[in-house]
C-alpha cells in the first residue's frame, strides 16, 4: 500500500498527538488540526486519502464538517472517532457521509485495521474503474478501449491523449484530478510544456461537450480538473 495522507480533526490534544504519532510510526503522512473550521480549510488545501473526525469540536462539529467534505468529495473515506455512542448519533454520523463510526475509547491497532480495510475497498474500486469498458456521460457513451465517444448516431474518434485524459476524468467523476498526477500518468512528466499541452487537450474535450451545459470540465482552484455532470 502506498503512503497514505490522512487528515485528523481532533480537539483533544492528547488524543490528537497520540493519533498523529502512531500513524506516522506506521509510515503515514498526517495533518492534524483541532477544530472543524480548520479541518475544512485543511481539506480544501490538500488531497487526503482518508479523514478521521471527532464530532464534538470547537467552531464546527464533525457531522457538519463531514457534510461539507462530502460536498467537495463523494469518495474520500471518512471515519468518525467520537465519544458519542447513542444509536441516534451513529445514525447521524452515517447520514452525514461516514464510512465508519468508532466510539471512544478505541484500540489504535483496530483503527489501523479499519483504515486498511477501507483503503483495500478503495483500491479495488479503482482497479474496477480502470478496467471499465464503457462510461456514460449523460447522453454520451465513452468507450476508452476503442477511443470512441458516441451520442445517438454520431461518434467521434479520440486521440490517445484525449482518450487517456477523459478516461481519468471519468474514473474520478465529480472529484478533482490532480494536475501533476495527470501529467505524470499521461505525459510522463509534469514540466511546463506538458502542462500547457494538457490545457490544450482539456479545451478539446470541452468542445466535445459544448452543446450540453450540464457537462462541464472545470478548473478547480489551480489544483486540477473536475468532470461535473448535472
Amino acid at each position: 500500500m502506498e503512503q497514505l495522507n490522512i487528515l485528523v480533526v481532533e480537539d483533544d490534544e492528547n488524543l490528537g498527538r497520540m493519533l498523529t504519532d502512531y500513524l506516522r510510526i506506521k509510515d503515514m503522512k498526517v495533518k492534524w488540526v483541532s477544530d472543524g473550521e480548520s479541518g475544512f480549510k485543511a481539506f480544501t488545501e490538500d488531497e487526503y486519502d482518508i479523514c478521521l473526525l471527532d464530532v464534538m469540536m470547537p467552531k464546527k462539529d464533525g457531522f457538519t464538517l463531514a457534510k461539507e467534505i462530502r460536498q467537495q468529495s463523494s469518495k474520500t473515506p471518512i471515519i468518525f472517532l467520537t465519544a458519542k455512542s447513542m444509536e441516534e448519533d451513529v445514525k447521524e454520523g452515517f447520514k452525514s457521509g461516514a464510512d465508519d463510526y468508532i466510539t471512544k475509547p478505541f484500540s489504535m491497532e483496530v483503527l489501523l485495521m479499519r483504515i486498511e480495510a477501507i483503503m483495500r475497498r478503495v483500491d479495488e474500486m479503482k482497479v474496477a474503474l480502470s478496467q471499465k469498458k464503457e462510461f456514460n456521460i449523460k447522453d454520451y457513451k465513452f468507450f476508452p478501449d476503442k477511443r470512441i465517444i458516441e451520442k445517438g448516431e454520431e461518434s467521434k474518434k479520440l486521440t490517445s491523449k484525449e482518450n487517456e485524459l477523459l478516461k481519468l476524468l471519468c474514473m474520478y467523476m465529480g472529484e478533482v484530478v490532480d494536475r501533476n498526477d495527470a501529467l505524470n500518468l499521461i505525459w510522463g512528466d509534469d514540466n511546463y510544456f506538458n502542462s500547457r499541452s494538457m490545457d490544450v487537450y482539456v479545451t478539446k474535450l470541452r468542445k466535445i461537450f459544448k452543446e450540453d451545459p450540464d457537462i462541464q470540465i472545470i478548473n478547480s482552484h489551480g489544483k486540477g480538473f473536475k468532470l461535473l455532470v448535472d
